[in-house]
């Protein structure tokens, strides 16, 4: 059966660090630059929806590079909408990825406001001139963690039952993501307060294929 629609998406976060010191601020600079160009981008799941109609929907996620002067990370402005709905996304946040612990961690913060405003940003970037860090709300408990495994791609998820979620009588939310140069796979799901799963995907994850400018 097709879930309720809940993603979260890549909220994300990224990145072992090199375990030799004197290169290790370098390779965490690095990785992180690679992380987020990666994450970069259009992205779309109608190839998964077309196998599999029942289970997927055809998703749009857009993900772009903003205040790209900050020195604290790296911000983006994040967009999902069902591919017939592109005008009124269901999802739209702030990631903030930055260097945590041993790894990167992808903090998610909601916009001021009627996000609606802010819709097409990831394209017409002038749309956030108002728009300053200070200004938004942040998602406690919903970070997700993530590092770079041998084959290059960067893995993680939300930790534990921290991230709260009212949707659908859900109590909490979980998020595993994979980032890929060219793919990124989501699950996104709902859990009320026995442990079982109230929306999102409940066949695995939303695969994202990145579009090609």
């Amino acid at each position: 059966m097709q879930s309720r629609i809940g993603f979260s998406v890549c909220a994300l976060s990224f990145v072992a660090l090199s375990s030799c010191a004197s290169t290790g601020g370098h390779s965490a600079e690095k990785d992180l630059a690679q992380l987020t160009e990666m994450m970069s981008g259009s992205f779309s799941s109608q190839a998964q929806n077309a196998a599999d109609p029942k289970n997927y929907f055809d998703i749009r996620l857009h993900m772009a590079p903003i205040w790209t002067t900050s020195t604290d990370g790296k911000w983006l402005y994040v967009e999902q909408a069902v591919a017939t709905k592109q005008e009124k996304p269901y999802r739209q946040r702030v990631y903030h990825v930055h260097a945590s612990g041993d790894g990167f961690a992808s903090d998610v913060y909601m916009l001021p406001g009627d996000p609606l405003r802010f819709v097409g940003a990831w394209a017409h970037p002038e749309l956030l001139k108002d728009v300053t860090p200070d200004k938004l709300t942040p998602r406690e408990g919903c970070s997700i963690h993530l590092k770079k495994q041998e084959d290059g791609a960067f893995t993680g998820s939300t930790e534990g039952h921290t991230c709260p979620s009212e949707l659908a009588g859900a109590k909490y939310a979980t998020s595993d993501v994979t980032i890929r140069d060219t793919l990124l796979t989501s699950w996104d799901r709902g859990f009320d307060d026995a442990g079982k799963q109230v929306w999102g995907a409940t066949q695995g994850a939303y695969q994202f294929q990145k579009l090609v400018k």
